[in-house]
């Protein structure tokens, strides 16, 4: 309690007593004390009914200034009421100027911003929804959202929820504009939607693909006629030109291999689905081997763990690129005397395809961008190895075509391993004896 509060209470409880003496002076006086004690006793009650009631309509009423101001304790209460209502009112037009602030800006930003509740209804949204999305104010406020956009691609996206941003979504009001759509977790029962619009950014995709698959064809031919001139001519016949001779084949056979990789790059991203079939992992599993073997020439330990039998749903041609990719690249990146192990086995319902190595594996900071196109952990071992610096990009794009992922983990000088993990939907129960693709 405050000194000010002290004196309050100090003052008012002076007040009663004199109240109190005064009644017992006229009650001695008239002969009629408890008359006069009792008098008081009522008069002071009055009293409080009526500061209360004048308290009752300065709360309810708009008078900025207290409606008494005395030293006693109603006067204390009525100060320590009217200093909250000055900093509650000063704490509203902070807010509401904030949210003004925040309105205008949202209102001006380029990208459309709606908010709306867990069940999918709108509660507000700016002016660039209008424009992207279609949406009417004030007439689509208060409307669920999946009935006022209609498409079942987005109703799904919004249905799962999973913090996975939509790409190349056709706006509603011009199918030429390509939007994104993220959805934001905004506040307690509320989420937050931005759509983007992506058609440029797209468009300059498109031009970079266009422009690296014609590349990439243009300089298929010359280099098949380079490396084939290449192999016309015989050390023997020129010994002194014998170490250029084999740099340059090793080079022109690098560069056809990137080529060949950009080509299929850009064929799978140009792809939404891939051909479906019975993809045989028994014999996968087989291929795999043979083909570590005949890379490795000994050099390292090669071994397949498969702890079933099942087969996946999906495209072989592009399956066996993606984990031949994985395993070439373990046996390329793995001292000799090492070991390499190819694992295939369920994980919640589904299956996984590892390759484990004991190389010297990755640090931390390059496991974010290692699937990205020509990234390198180290140009020098690429070099060595003829590595293209695309492989991981093919197996993250032909994972995605089968609604797979890749996950991977490693610790450097003890190893890697690159895991394609499949779920439920792409497992099918082995064929029959006699029918195994």
């Amino acid at each position: 309690m405050t000194p000010g509060q002290d004196r309050a209470w100090q003052v008012s409880l002076w007040r009663l007593f004199a109240l109190g003496g005064a009644a017992l002076v006229a009650g001695l006086a008239l002969d009629a004390v408890p008359q006069c004690l009792l008098a008081a006793a009522a008069g002071g009650l009055l009293l409080q009914l009526w500061r209360l009631r004048q308290l009752q309509r300065w709360l309810h009423g708009r008078s900025r200034r207290p409606p008494i101001d005395d030293a006693g304790i109603w006067g204390s209460i009525y100060r320590g009421l009217h200093r909250s209502h000055r900093t509650a009112l000063a704490s509203k037009r902070r807010l509401v100027h904030l949210l003004r602030a925040f309105r205008t800006t949202a209102a001006a930003l380029p990208d459309a911003t709606v908010v709306m509740d867990d069940d999918g209804r709108i509660l507000w949204f700016n002016d660039a929804a209008s424009r992207l999305l279609g949406l009417s104010y004030p007439q689509d406020v208060g409307g669920h959202f999946s009935n006022l956009v209609r498409s079942p691609r987005v109703t799904a996206w919004l249905e799962a929820g999973d913090g996975e941003s939509l790409l190349d979504v056709p706006a509603p009001t011009d199918d030429a504009l390509r939007l994104g759509l993220r959805l934001i977790p905004y506040a307690a029962g509320q989420r937050l939607l931005v759509a983007r619009d992506m058609s440029k950014l797209m468009q300059l995709e498109q031009v970079r693909r266009d422009f690296v698959a014609n590349v990439s064809h243009e300089l298929r031919t010359p280099l098949t006629v380079v490396h084939g001139y290449l192999d016309l001519i015989e050390p023997e016949q020129l010994p002194e030109l014998e170490p250029i001779l084999h740099e340059l084949r090793t080079q022109s056979r690098r560069m056809t291999q990137i080529v060949e990789d950009l080509l299929t790059l850009s064929r799978l991203e140009a792809q939404d689905s891939l051909p479906e079939e019975r993809v045989a992992m028994a014999a996968m599993l087989r291929t795999l081997k043979r083909e570590a073997d005949a890379l490795s020439q000994g050099r390292h330990a090669i071994v397949v763990e498969a702890a079933d039998e099942a087969d996946l749903l999906g495209s072989t041609k592009e399956l066996h690129s993606a984990f031949s990719n994985l395993v070439i690249n373990a046996v390329r990146y793995t001292p000799n005397g090492g070991t390499i192990r190819i694992r295939w086995a369920p994980r919640d319902g589904g299956r996984v395809f590892s390759v484990v190595d004991t190389g010297q594996g990755i640090a931390p900071s390059h496991l974010p961008r290692i699937t990205e196109r020509f990234y390198r952990v180290s140009t020098s071992r690429s070099r060595e190895t003829g590595g293209t610096g695309l492989g991981l990009s093919i197996v993250k794009h032909v994972l995605q075509l089968h609604q797979a992922h890749l996950t991977i983990d490693s610790e450097v000088g003890v190893g890697s391993t690159f895991s394609c993990v499949f779920g439920p939907e792409r497992i099918l129960q082995p064929a029959p004896v006699g029918e195994e693709a």
